[in-house]
């Protein structure tokens, strides 16, 4: 299957590869794609995340595509407050140590066992692109609006990888919090890194998902809501839904 999922998008790619040549060897640079190898809706409304990913990763044309795409993300002040890290091939595994050493610095007395499967997670897919917000102090733009955006270009590249026949899936983890990991990747204490997007080919077809129950999350509001009735739902407090626990992929 997955050799097929490649073929399907291989002419694609060519196309948008030899389009983006024109503009001074960067695709990042290029005019706008010609053509989509799937549609905008279609991609939005049907991306999940794989139950595992191998090999090919996304070749370096495929990435910048979704590199662009991500840095269409919403951003209010034009703050571009998202950065890349991109990591692949052995520095998987210098990660992996990284994510290991610092486990063991927030829990001295960890298992062995644990450490080998925190120094793993890294070799779960052949391309990790770290999205963090570099944030910045703005009058107009909270810190918490420019983590929001570097989110928009996770989810934008997540979409992106979709499009283009490739899977992905995000993650954070105490890791993502760690002082110790946002200095081995260069980033400031002060930043906040939103996910760790592993990128690669789905090694199989994922499950469908059932259709979501849009009515279930929406109100439409009409005006100001009843004092009285607010004081109820306040005095209740708010619903608490069990329901299962929440899925390790999203």
């Amino acid at each position: 299957m997955r050799v097929e999922r490649v073929e399907r998008v291989a002419p694609y790619r060519a196309r948008i590869v030899a389009g983006s040549r024109s503009a001074k060897g960067s695709a990042l640079a290029s005019t706008e794609p010609r053509t989509l190898p799937v549609d905008a809706i279609a991609a939005l409304t049907t991306r999940t995340s794989p139950a595992g990913l191998v090999a090919p990763a996304p070749d370096a044309d495929a990435l910048e595509w979704m590199l662009r795409a991500a840095m269409r993300a919403p951003d209010h002040g034009r703050l571009r407050p998202w950065r890349f890290i991109v990591i692949e091939a052995a520095a998987r595994a210098a990660l992996g140590d990284v994510l290991a050493d610092a486990l063991q610095r927030r829990e001295p007395s960890v298992a062995d066992a644990a450490l080998a499967k925190e120094r793993a997670k890294p070799l779960r897919a052949p391309l990790i692109v770290v999205v963090a917000a570099k944030l910045r102090e703005h009058r107009g733009v909270p810190a918490v609006e420019q983590i929001v955006a570097a989110g928009a270009a996770a989810q934008n590249m997540l979409v992106a990888a979709h499009a283009l026949g490739f899977g992905g899936f995000w993650r954070t983890g105490a890791a993502a919090y760690d002082d110790h990991v946002k200095r081995a990747l260069g980033i400031r204490a002060e930043d906040s890194i939103v996910g760790f997007v592993y990128l690669g080919t789905p090694s199989a077809q994922a499950p469908p998902l059932p259709a979501p129950n849009v009515e279930a999350h929406v109100t439409r509001w009409t005006g100001p809501a009843n004092e009285a009735a607010s004081e109820t739902a306040a005095v209740a407090g708010p619903q608490v839904v069990s329901g299962p626990a929440l899925p390790d992929r999203q």
